[in-house]
């Protein structure tokens, strides 16, 4: 039918053309087109006709159309216009429970079905477990899970989506996969971001199925709103098994539907009879019978019913058939879909004594979906061993379920009657549990920023109120990550509920004491929103100092994810607001950071004159750690613009600094830097010996990322040294450092390595093929020094291989962007490549003219092994023009500088061909 539109819509078209143009005389139509120039009046009969004929066949289109479905309700995609969200991952099943009850047929299926496809080598189907709240559809799958845990060798992981969790909204695709990735073990530099949602859920969404391509896993997709919010967390693999719960039939494909429907009445009063603590032939059948039609069959009810019951050791059947009876006719009001078990949760409340009932009111505030004592104690203004026994209280009665790592959560329905119960009383009950519960994540992050924030830091400060909060206590920078990755969802959750709340101080200060751990742990594009979120409170509250925080992180967070251009721009804002308001340790801050994005961005000049005024406003204040790190990154442009003394200089008294601090990770990078810039200068030795000190902190640190950067900068120096068997096994195992942390930069950097002792070691499609996969990282990433640098060196193999005009037009880009950056080392090293290429194809003269600019390049930024280089190139290429006699001096003054260096190789070859002339 489409098909027929279109092909009418098609022939109008062209019959409106030919009409139109019937009576032109400037050009005659082919074939049966003729006819119709030469029949102007018919033709416009025949285009009426088929104008008629398709406005009667779009018509009967109109008429006879299938209905429009409705689609399934989306999950909202998050913009970054509110604040970040988390999905909480357990990487474990959830404790199997005591109140799971015969269901033999459904349990039946299920393992047979996941049976079948193992034994048979199908692919595992989704298996969707649906049904009414309340009926035991998480119970089930958790269940099930363990049953069939052991055929899952490979993990079992939980997800929480909070389809219909009060108080929460559901979790976005993007959100869950970020929280599976890490549970999963990718490293959060690994995990993808940026600002288009679309675009990250679906990197996310593929290495999540590559990540579990081989792998036999099972994975429970809980409380799922629509089949859009779980289809991007679904594995690509064949073994893992995908079990979802939702309140409503899905439209997966593939699916396998388990409906969970209410249970069967004899399971139902077996059920009861087993929680109640009591035997059955002490309980009235028929009382029982009834209570638990009463509530719906549903497992949440029977179980509720069954531990009053069991707390009441007075009370009959009979008793609690009575106060049933009760509670169902004052909450009559209910939804239908919850008057099953509503009844059953206002019993059990009404059984708790006074302050257990409003320490349950104030849990169903929490706006996260799990919660420890702690948190507990916060909602309810009570002590942590109040808070310990209440919970286990509730635990007991039913009222709360617990999960692994003594943590605690209402179930959904449960959640809705507690805060149901609470808004009924002083409508500021939910604002004033969010400040406090806030206040407490203060507190506690102060605790841990402590062991993760780097020595001479300033840690976020506390809450001024939470002297008198209790905190968990983390004793090692471990354990402190290990919290803030448990409670990351929480805290955010409070960020949510704080905003809606209009609780714009303690927005700001949460995400300013979050800041530390998400610039380490990422992912990133969670730290995004967050910092947006804490700049449009500070603006709301005419906070500029606060604003000109969050505006810092956004630009530090931005740099991390290589966007220059929006750090710049988030900067330079807060540089303004810092001066507006007299902070100069701010504004220092906010000016060192600028200064490195202006240095990653190849702007030298920028990049120095933001380090110097940084560093003047630092020795101003006093502020030694702000001092190193602005000589640190001030060292590395220089060594960019290739002013060796200079760098050096500002590197060793950052050096000196972050020693008198002990401030190790800063003493590292400063030795590293160093001994990048001591073999620039051709000292070698000294150079192996800063990599190695460098090294040995990084190991002590455990930081594998930059152990990784400084095998790749030892490799080099064994190279330049001539032993390629050392410079191999460095930057083969930096390689897989990079590779297994997701390290795209120094991943590309080994690679490039590689490719050149593959180069020197006569193996050229390799090394090819190695520098064509680092250019195409670098291209990917945005880095032009590497571009730079992997174009030079493919110009050489290439000319190896006798491309020639490949390897002069990869030379050409490589300097246009060596000078645009003004690394003027990387610019010498590139005229010797490219002086070697002219004289090895017949045209010294031009190659002896690349070589003499390399000469003064490298005599002027003192790099003494390119100068030797240059010398011997215009040595060889004298020797050609002018003979040996003419070349001597030339190839001498470059073998004593290869032996300064004790450039071993470099040196035999210059010898040998100095033999060869006087021979």
């Amino acid at each position: 039918m489409i098909a027929a539109v279109a092909g009418a819509g098609a022939i109008t078209t062209m019959l409106v053309g030919l009409v139109t143009n019937a009576v032109s005389a400037q050009s005659h139509w082919p074939s049966w087109l003729g006819w119709l120039q030469a029949h102007p009046w018919l033709s416009f009969v025949i285009l009426g006709v088929v104008t008629a004929g398709l406005t009667t066949l779009l018509t009967a289109l109109g008429d006879h159309r299938e209905p429009v479905q409705r689609p399934e309700p989306a999950v909202r995609p998050d913009v970054g216009s509110g604040p970040p969200g988390a999905a909480l991952v357990l990487r474990s099943l959830p404790r199997d429970t005591a109140a799971f009850t015969d269901r033999s047929a459904e349990l039946e299926s299920l393992v047979r079905s996941v049976r079948a496809a193992q034994e048979t080598g199908e692919a595992l189907l989704v298996h969707v477990i649906d049904g009414m709240p309340g009926v035991g559809k998480t119970t089930f799958a958790v269940h099930a899970g363990h049953v069939l845990s052991e055929r899952f060798p490979d993990g079992q992981l939980f997800v929480n989506l909070n389809g219909h969790t009060a108080g929460r909204s559901p979790v976005q695709a993007a959100e869950a996969l970020a929280s599976l990735l890490a549970a999963a073990g990718v490293p959060t530099q690994q995990i993808p971001v940026g600002d288009d949602v679309g675009a990250i859920t679906e990197a996310r969404a593929a290495m999540w199925r590559s990540r579990l391509a081989d792998k036999k896993a099972l994975l429970i997709l809980d409380n799922a709103a629509s089949y859009r919010q779980l289809e991007p967390l679904l594995p690509g693999g064949r073994d893992c098994l995908v079990l979802v719960t939702s309140r409503k039939r899905l439209a997966a494909h593939e699916e396998v539907v388990l409906p969970v429907e209410a249970l069967p009445s004899d399971h139902a009063v077996d059920l009861f009879v087993r929680l109640s603590g009591r035997t059955a032939d002490t309980l009235d059948r028929d009382a029982v019978e009834d209570l638990v039609r009463l509530c719906g069959y549903l497992p949440l009810g029977v179980s509720l019913l069954a531990a009053r019951l069991r707390h009441h050791p007075s009370w009959s059947a009979g008793d609690l058939h009575e106060r049933l009876m009760a509670a169902r006719d004052r909450l009559g009001e209910l939804r239908a879909g919850e008057r099953a078990v509503a009844a059953t949760f206002e019993l059990s409340y009404r059984d708790l004594a006074p302050e257990r009932q409003h320490f349950f009111q104030c849990l169903g505030f929490h706006p996260g979906t799990e919660l420890d004592v702690y948190v507990a104690a916060a909602l309810g203004s009570v002590s942590a061993v109040v808070a310990r026994q209440q919970l286990e209280a509730l635990y007991d009665a039913h009222l709360i379920d617990e999960h692994p790592g003594s943590r605690y959560r209402l179930h959904d329905l449960l959640r809705d009657y507690a805060r149901g119960l609470a808004d009924g009383g002083d409508s500021m009950a939910h604002v004033q549990a969010v400040q406090r519960v806030c206040t407490y994540y203060l507190a506690a992050l102060a605790v841990a920023n402590e062991h993760i924030v780097r020595s001479g830091s300033t840690v976020p400060p506390s809450a001024g109120d939470a002297g008198h909060v209790e905190t968990p206590v983390m004793e090692s920078r471990t354990a402190a990550l290990g919290w803030l990755e448990n409670e990351r969802p929480n805290i955010l959750a409070c960020i949510r509920q704080a905003n809606g709340f209009a609780l714009h101080d303690l927005v700001v200060r949460l995400a300013e004491s979050m800041a530390p751990f998400l610039r380490q742990a990422g992912p990133w594009d969670q730290a995004v929103g967050l910092h947006r979120t804490a700049a449009g409170a500070a603006r709301r509250t005419g906070d500029q100092r606060a604003l000109a925080g969050a505006l810092a992180e956004l630009g530090v967070v931005r740099r991390f994810m290589a966007s220059y251009s929006e750090a710049t721009e988030a900067l330079n804002e807060a540089v303004t607001h810092y001066d507006a308001v007299g902070d100069r340790s701010g504004k220092a801050d906010a000016l060192n950071q600028l200064g490195i994005v202006w240095y990653l961005t190849a702007d030298n000049d920028a990049s120095a004159r933001a380090q110097t005024e940084a560093l003047a406003l630092y020795r101003e204040l006093g502020d030694r750690l702000g001092q190193a790190n602005a000589l640190a990154d001030l060292g590395m442009v220089r060594r960019q613009t290739s002013r060796f003394d200079e760098a050096v200089e500002a590197q060793s008294e950052a050096l000196s600094i972050y020693r008198d601090l002990s401030d190790r990770y800063g003493e590292a990078n400063s030795l590293r830097d160093l001994g990048i810039v001591h073999s620039l200068m051709g000292e070698y030795g000294l150079a192996a010996q800063r990599q190695r000190e460098a090294f040995d902190i990084y190991k002590a640190l455990d930081d594998r990322v930059h152990q990784a950067y400084a095998l790749n900068e030892m490799g080099v120096v064994q190279r330049l040294i001539g032993d390629l068997d050392g410079a191999r096994g460095a930057h083969v195992q930096a390689l897989e450092y990079f590779t297994e942390l997701g390290e795209r930069f120094g991943r590309a950097n080994s690679i490039r390595h590689l490719g050149v002792l593959d180069r020197l070691s006569g193996d050229m499609p390799t090394a090819i093929r190695l520098l064509e996969e680092a250019l195409e990282a670098y291209r990917d990433l945005g880095s032009r020094g590497g571009e730079a640098a992997a174009l030079s060196e493919l110009g050489v193999a290439r000319g190896i291989v006798g491309e020639q005009d490949g390897a002069a037009e990869a030379f050409r880009q490589s300097l246009e962007i060596l000078r645009d950056l003004g690394d003027r080392c990387g610019e010498t090293e590139l005229l010797n490549h490219w002086g070697a290429l002219l004289r090895t194809f017949g045209d010294p003269t031009a190659g002896r003219w690349r070589f003499e600019q390399a000469l003064v390049l490298a005599q002027d930024i003192r790099c003494p092994l390119e100068e030797a280089r240059a010398l011997e190139g215009i040595g060889r290429c004298d020797r050609v023009i002018d003979g040996p006699d003419r070349a001597e001096g030339t190839l001498r003054e470059a073998l004593t500088v290869y032996r300064q260096l004790g450039v071993s190789a470099s040196a035999d070859d210059v010898e040998r061909l100095l033999v060869s002339q006087t021979g």
